[in-house]
C-alpha cells in the first residue's frame, strides 16, 4: 500500500506548528546577537610575513579583551579582523598585539562605521526579504492563473510563501539560541544563507505544484489523490538534490573553518526544513483548503 502524505497532514501541521512556536519563542526570549554588519564596528586588514592561524589570532584578540572578533584569512598573507567600534587607542592596541606576534605585520586598511549604518542595513534586509516573498507570491499566482479548479491560483502562491516563512523562521530561531549560548552572530553571510534557503524552498515547492498542475489534466482521481500522486512522483528528485547539497554543507561545516560554519549550518538546517515543507506542508495545505471550502 502506497504511503499517503496528504492523509496524515494534521501530524505534519502539528509538527511544523511546534517548530514555528519554538523558533518564535527563542527569538522573543533571546533576541539576536547581531554582528558588526548590523551594529556598527571596525574592520582591520593586516598583512603578515608569517600569518598566524585563525585560532592564534583569536587567542591574541581574547588576550586584549575581544572575545567575539570575526577573523578571516585573506589572500596568501593577509587577515581581515572585524571588531566592535574602536577608538584610536584601541586600534593601536590591536596592531601592537599582532606586531608582538609578527614584527613585520603592517596594516593595509582600517575603517569604522557607526550603529546608524548597521540599523539601516537591518531595516533594508528585512524589507528586502518581505518584498522578495511578496513578489514571488504574485508571480506564482500569475503563473498558476489557469489552474483555478478546485483551488484558486492565489492559494498556490500563499502556500508557497507560508512554506518559505516556515523554512526561514526555524534557522533564525536556532541562531537566536546559538547566539545566546555560544555567541554565534547574525551577519550579512547569514542573510545570504536565508535568501539561499528561500530559493531552495520555493524551487522544491514549485516542482511539486507544477506536477500537480500537470496531473490535474491527466488523472481522474480526487484532488487529494492527485496531490498525493504528484508528491510521490517528485519525492526522490527533491530528496536527492537536497541531500547532495547538504552533504557538501557538512564538509564545509567540518573542514571549512570558523568563519564558514555558521553559514553552512544555517543552509543545512534551512534546506532540510525546506525539503520537508515542500513535501509535508505546502501541498497538503492545498488539500486542506480544498476540503475546508467544501465544508
Amino acid at each position: 500500500m502506497t504511503f499517503s502524505f496528504v492523509k496524515h497532514r494534521n501530524i505534519w501541521f502539528a509538527f511544523s506548528g511546534i517548530l514555528i512556536a519554538a523558533s518564535i519563542a527563542a527569538i522573543a526570549l533571546f533576541g539576536f546577537n547581531f554582528g558588526i554588519d548590523f551594529t556598527g564596528g571596525s574592520i582591520i586588514e593586516i598583512q603578515f610575513a608569517n600569518r598566524p592561524s585563525v585560532d592564534e589570532a583569536r587567542t591574541i584578540l581574547s588576550g586584549i579583551g575581544y572575545n567575539h572578533a570575526v577573523v578571516q584569512p585573506s589572500k596568501e598573507s593577509d587577515m581581515i579582523i572585524r571588531l566592535e567600534s574602536l577608538d584610536e587607542t584601541a586600534h593601536q592596541n590591536v596592531l601592537t598585539a599582532f606586531k608582538t606576534k609578527d614584527a613585520a605585520a603592517s596594516e593595509l586598511q582600517f575603517s569604522s562605521f557607526g550603529p546608524s549604518v548597521g540599523s539601516e542595513l537591518r531595516r533594508k534586509t528585512i524589507t528586502g526579504i518581505v518584498v522578495t516573498l511578496i513578489l514571488i507570491g504574485l508571480f506564482i499566482a500569475w503563473s498558476f492563473r489557469k489552474v483555478s479548479d478546485p483551488v484558486k491560483s492565489w492559494k498556490y502562491a500563499l502556500a508557497t510563501v507560508l512554506a518559505g516563512f516556515h523554512d526561514v523562521i526555524v534557522p533564525i530561531g536556532l541562531f537566536a539560541v546559538l547566539g545566546h549560548y555560544y555567541g554565534w552572530q547574525i551577519d550579512t553571510a547569514f542573510v545570504a544563507a536565508i535568501l539561499t534557503i528561500l530559493g531552495y524552498s520555493i524551487n522544491d515547492t514549485i516542482v511539486v505544484f507544477d506536477r500537480t498542475r500537470e496531473n490535474l489534466h491527466k488523472l481522474n482521481g480526487t484532488f487529494a489523490e492527485t496531490v498525493d500522486k504528484s508528491i510521490q512522483q517528485t519525492l526522490f528528485r527533491s530528496m536527492y538534490s537536497s541531500l547532495t547539497t547538504m552533504l557538501a554543507l557538512v564538509a564545509i561545516f567540518v573542514w571549512g573553518g570558523e568563519t564558514t560554519r555558521p553559514f553552512a549550518l544555517a543552509l543545512f538546517v534551512g534546506i532540510g526544513i525546506g525539503t520537508y515543507s515542500s513535501i509535508f506542508i505546502a501541498s497538503p495545505l492545498l488539500v486542506a483548503w480544498e476540503e475546508w471550502k467544501k465544508r
